[in-house]
């Protein structure tokens, strides 16, 4: 007779952990239902939909979960504490430290689980996209506030500085999954900030 309850002690917490982990290695479209369903419990085909909606709700909810666990590059860039280029310093080390542990999947599940898919797929595509341009956006006030304080010059080519650091967070993602050391990664981010030094600085005194 086919299940049509969730399992004693269905713990929902833990089986969205196993969702978001499922999503962040394979994608959104590599992660079966079934695959899916057995990882959270194996739970009954009526229970997953009961408890989630849909395949695409589970998504948004595990990636929700994802963001506030270990999206904290935003969080980073906006920290007021600190001066700007240190802001953009610590948001991309904070990135390589999350992106290459290897306590769980590698790489960034923002950029890795729904780049890439078929068209049914576009409101998955849509929402990751406008993920990263929340990134984008958080790098160009971050950038926008060292020219404001003074740090960088008036004529300071914000949008290429933004395009190159936004580079160099997709591209971390793509390393940690090559299993590129993060030693190797941090390297590169040191020469990166080069880019920041070498701006003109203001004549403000």
């Amino acid at each position: 007779m086919a299940r049509s309850g969730r399992p004693r002690g269905f713990d929902r917490d833990a089986a969205l952990d196993s969702a978001m982990h499922l999503f962040w290695e394979h994608g959104y479209e590599g992660a079966s239902l079934l695959t899916l369903r057995r990882a959270m419990g194996d739970i009954s085909s009526a229970s997953f939909y009961a408890a989630f909606g849909s395949k695409e709700a589970l998504y948004r909810e595990t990636l929700a979960r994802y963001l506030d666990r270990h999206g904290s590059i935003v969080d980073a860039l906006d920290d007021e504490r600190l001066p700007p280029r240190a802001r953009l310093e610590q948001a991309l080390m904070a990135s390589v430290a999350v992106q290459t542990d290897l306590a769980h999947p590698t790489g960034c599940m923002v950029t890795l689980s729904g780049m890439i898919s078929s068209e049914a797929s576009e409101p998955i595509r849509a929402l990751t996209r406008s993920e990263r341009d929340v990134t984008r956006k958080a790098l160009h006030r971050c950038i926008t506030a060292g020219v404001s304080t003074g740090d960088l010059d008036s004529a300071t080519d914000v949008t290429g500085l933004v395009a190159l650091y936004d580079g160099l967070v997709l591209g971390i993602s793509i390393q940690a999954r090559d299993a590129v050391p993060a030693n190797a990664i941090r390297s590169g981010i040191k020469h990166a900030m080069a880019a920041w030094d070498d701006s003109p600085r203001s004549s403000r005194t």
